[in-house]
């Protein structure tokens, strides 16, 4: 592995907000913002788009209302598919950019614009060009989790789903790759496909607070548990695990798998669709406490937590929360996004793509 870290400078220290706690409702409470939500929704000729790592009700009510729940690479596809005038995208603020990115007729707003991502913040788009501009014989292969910015610099954009198999297409036509912005995924995809890459240096504050020893004393309690660990994990975390993947590699294998125990590795967000689709199986969140542990998000991130049935209800009422992105920006990261999803289409990678062959 290249070491990113001597070539640019260390990922900027990021300000981690506190996981927002919301207000209990009863089961009338809930019941009625539900009906309300559900009402706008059909008012404005809007549709809401949950990632599996925000709130059970939002995902749920998501479903019930003809939405859809999906990892990133599915949320940006269904966005394009949906007859919708407005996208309502609960997760974090580069999804909802790739909505817009992908439907510029749209109106795409989110319950809060503040909820923003790790990966994105540690990757400013400045920085980002400058390191490009310091290579410029490498293909720039960045994730989705960053700036409409940062996409509009690059060749390729990838969501964990689907950056194995491009990173993989991209080596065997000799290309030199430059990936960001999380490092753990770019080694992990750099080990699994042989291909020459430099890496940013960012990392997910959920991610990396799996510990690995902690993990191994888990394993011992529960011999008989598959270990499912998301890649943007550090490497002594993925090295354990049965099963490396995505959200929806992750959840498929809870339902596919024999076994009855799973050690999951990932936001405990998915532990939701986990338990919809298999409700026999016993889930154990993966450890992130203990000797070196700071448990700045204890497995769920703060910026997903910030997307809530209250403030759902909030920006459809008001439309103050709506993602605006410069329109040369937005033409010029559509080039990879449509990439990674012709991609997709051409290789049948993912359910959206299955569905259409």
């Amino acid at each position: 592995m290249t070491n990113a870290s001597s070539r640019i400078p260390r990922q900027p220290h990021i300000e981690v907000p506190p996981t927002p706690h919301w207000p209990t409702l009863s089961e009338a409470e809930k019941s009625a913002l539900k009906t309300r939500i559900r009402d706008l929704l059909i008012a404005q000729k809007a549709v809401l788009v949950a990632h599996y790592y925000t709130d059970e009700n939002l995902q749920s009510l998501a479903e019930e209302t003809g939405g859809y729940v999906a990892d990133s690479l599915e949320m940006a596809r269904f966005g394009t598919e949906s007859d919708a005038e407005t996208l309502v995208v609960c997760g974090v603020r580069f999804m909802g950019e790739t909505a817009k990115i992908l439907n510029p007729e749209k109106r795409v707003l989110m319950p809060d614009l503040r909820a923003t991502c790790s990966l994105d913040e540690g990757c400013p788009a400045t920085a980002f060009t400058d390191f490009c501009d310091a290579h410029p014989d490498r293909t720039v292969v960045v994730y989705a989790n960053t700036s409409a910015q940062v996409k509009a610099r690059s060749d390729w954009v990838v969501t964990s789903s689907i950056a194995l198999p491009i990173v993989q297409h991209l080596a065997s036509q000799g290309q030199k790759i430059l990936w960001a912005p999380d490092k753990h995924l770019g080694h992990y995809i750099e080990r699994m496909t042989g291909a020459e890459m430099l890496l940013w240096d960012g990392a997910c504050v959920v991610h990396e607070e799996f510990k690995s020893f902690a993990l191994e004393r888990v394993r011992k309690l529960h011999p008989d548990a598959a270990v499912l660990v998301h890649p943007e994990a550090p490497d002594e975390v993925v090295d354990q695990a049965d099963l490396v993947g995505s959200t929806t590699q992750l959840i498929k294998a809870v339902a596919e798998l024999p076994n009855q125990e799973f050690i999951v590795a990932t936001d405990a967000g998915i532990f939701w669709k986990m338990r919809q689709i298999a409700p026999h199986k016993t889930l154990i969140p993966a450890p992130t406490a203990g000797e070196g542990a700071t448990c700045e998000s204890c497995a769920h991130c703060p910026w997903m937590a910030m997307n809530a049935l209250q403030n759902l209800e909030r920006v459809l009422q008001n439309g103050d929360q709506e993602i605006l992105i410069d329109p040369e920006i937005r033409q010029r990261a559509m080039i990879p996004v449509t990439r990674m999803l012709d991609f997709a289409r051409t290789h049948g990678i993912g359910r959206r793509a299955d569905q259409n062959h």
